[in-house]
């Protein structure tokens, strides 16, 4: 495994775009080290004869069949302080 480093953390946090505390940044780094040696010790395990777990129950599906219901159908367009030509008025998102 490689060693995370200091400038993996200054990499991270800039795809992040969050800025760190040089002290943030070291505890940081004490943190995922102590992480990525907790999966490497987890990789000394011997799970051969260990069947892989499946969730732990049986799942299914619950299918209805899509009905509209007539009675409520327009009814949120119809509280809607604005429409034009049967559509949502909304204010612009983007300026010019």
């Amino acid at each position: 495994m490689t060693p995370i480093n200091k400038a993996n953390i200054e990499y991270l946090a800039g795809l992040a775009r969050i800025e760190l505390k040089d002290a943030e940044k070291e505890k940081l780094l004490g943190d995922l080290t102590n992480i990525l040696n907790h999966f490497e010790e987890l990789k000394e395990v011997d799970t051969k004869n260990v069947e892989p777990m499946t969730g732990g129950t049986l799942l299914t599906n619950i299918e209805r069949k899509d009905e509209i219901d007539t009675e409520r159908l327009g009814k949120g367009k119809s509280g809607f302080p604005e429409t034009k030509k049967g559509y949502l008025k909304v204010p612009p998102v983007f300026e010019d």
